[in-house]
């Protein structure tokens, strides 16, 4: 009896392995699989970006934008990871401790997030580490997203090299310090003021969009944008058709940038064993993103369509919709999604207006896209899920608030300060060191031309402004 009972014992040991092993693997491919999907966003945001360019600038656009994604990436693997990691409780602990959860704190981001020393086998190849590359992967893409959604902007007049030093600050610092404060279990904004933030609204997009804003009042309008009584000309790109295919590309991406910032179950980093979560510990579905990331798409169309019948709108009203519910689409109902999502694809343009007013030349809408109605996002959430918990499983012990209107609207003036000062600090800098704008007789003339070894339509297609 001992010996069947034993032999039953190591059948149920090996069956629990393997389980384990399979368990293990599926989640290793989910995350390395959101990877390539969030590489669509950028193929997006090149087609996108291109086409709203007049044709003497395409090429040069589209080198900007691949440049700070490659820039980006390596500088997020040097130091950005780092950041995350240890300064989730910065500035509440000045000497950036370790939070409540242990896994934060200068200390732990030597010890895991450095591609040198004794941390480096964390930062490359180890069979006893299946977790930290495909989080790191998506965590990469994310960075290079802000770069991706900042660079539309500032098309055709900024210099390739002083974009490409923003574009890191924005990535692989700006950017990084807002998840540690705003998605991680340590960061104060979580367990100080129960900030909620599922699908980055606040703390992406935001960011990225007011980092662009202070670049914008360093680098000035387009020549020929604005004429001497501060009435604004339309300069219209020389695509409609690679901008709104662009936009769309974005969209797809968009469930694979969802995807990630999901926590599969039954892993070590995992907050249970048996049920999925978002990065707060709290309940989400595959069947919540399915309903509300498709709803939100359209609302948003629908939204932008009643205010104008612009194609280019419209589909920035799409992904306007989809940033507009993103904090809170991991708890919110469909009725909640369209409701919300059509008012941001309403308000889009109207706000895009009244900044282009200013005499502030947002090529693409980027501000209002990404910063106004990402900031519109968090503040929603906080009327419509004041009350729920701050974070899961340990919550209680840790001694979070819950979310409140209070505490999104002090994660929306925190994202709004994250992406705007080092956005206007780092790009007057650049401005100052003669490396921001791109000269005027070098626009008027077309960046192609004088920057770039090769043409976007060979055939001939030319642009009237650069044969004059």
């Amino acid at each position: 009896m001992e010996d069947q009972i034993a032999q039953m014992q190591a059948q149920l040991d090996a069956v629990t392995a393997a389980a384990q092993i399979t368990n293990t693997m599926f989640a290793e491919a989910y995350y390395y699989l959101t990877i390539p999907l969030m590489v669509i966003i950028h193929a997006g945001f090149l087609l996108y970006e291109m086409g709203a360019t007049r044709v003497k600038n395409v090429l040069s656009s589209g080198t900007k934008n691949l440049l700070a994604f490659a820039f980006t990436i390596i500088t997020f693997y040097l130091f950005g990871w780092w950041f995350y990691w240890a300064l989730p409780t910065f500035p509440y602990d000045l000497a950036s401790g370790a939070g409540a959860m242990g896994i934060s704190g200068i200390e732990y981001a030597n010890a895991i997030a450095l591609p040198w020393g004794e941390s480096a086998q964390y930062m490359g190849p180890n069979m006893g580490d299946r977790a930290s590359g495909v989080f790191w992967g998506a965590f990469a893409l994310f960075a290079a997203t802000t770069a991706s959604i900042a660079s539309g902007a500032l098309i055709e007049r900024i210099q390739t090299v002083g974009f490409v030093i923003c574009a890191i600050v924005l990535g692989s610092f700006a950017w990084v310090v807002a998840a540690a404060w705003a998605w991680h279990s340590d960061g104060w904004l979580v367990t100080e003021f129960g900030f909620h933030d599922f699908g980055a609204a606040g703390l992406v997009h935001a960011v990225a969009g007011f980092f662009a804003l202070g670049i914008l009042l360093n680098l000035g309008p387009r020549v020929g944008k604005f004429n001497a009584d501060g009435s604004a000309n339309h300069i219209p790109g020389h695509s409609m058709v690679l901008t709104v295919v662009g936009l769309m590309l974005i969209i797809v991406g968009f469930f694979g940038f969802l995807m990630a910032c999901i926590i599969l179950p039954g892993e070590g980093w995992s907050w249970y064993a048996n049920a999925g979560t978002t990065i707060y510990g709290t309940p989400i579905t595959l069947s919540a993103l399915a309903f509300n990331v498709t709803l939100a798409a359209s609302g948003g169309i629908i939204g932008a369509w009643i205010i104008t019948k612009d194609p280019f709108w419209m589909m920035s009203g799409c992904l306007a919709g989809i940033i507009s519910v993103a904090s809170g689409i991991d708890v919110y109902f469909g009725s909640h999604v369209i409701i919300i999502s059509v008012v941001a694809g309403m308000i889009l343009k109207p706000c895009a207006d009244w900044l282009e007013g200013f005499g502030i030349d947002d090529a693409v809408g980027c501000v209002t896209v990404h910063g106004t109605i990402g900031l519109f996002g968090v503040v929603v959430l906080g009327i419509f899920g004041s009350g729920l918990p701050g974070l899961g499983a340990f919550a209680e012990e840790m001694d979070v608030v819950n979310l409140s209107l209070y505490g999104q609207v002090v994660g929306a003036v925190v994202m709004f300060l994250l992406g705007f000062v080092p956005g206007y600090v780092v790009s007057w800098l650049v401005h100052k060191a003669g490396m921001l704008r791109i000269p005027e007789a070098v626009q008027i003339k077309g960046l192609d031309p004088v920057k770039v070894p090769a043409q976007a339509y060979p055939e001939g297609m030319q642009s009237p402004e650069s044969e004059a």
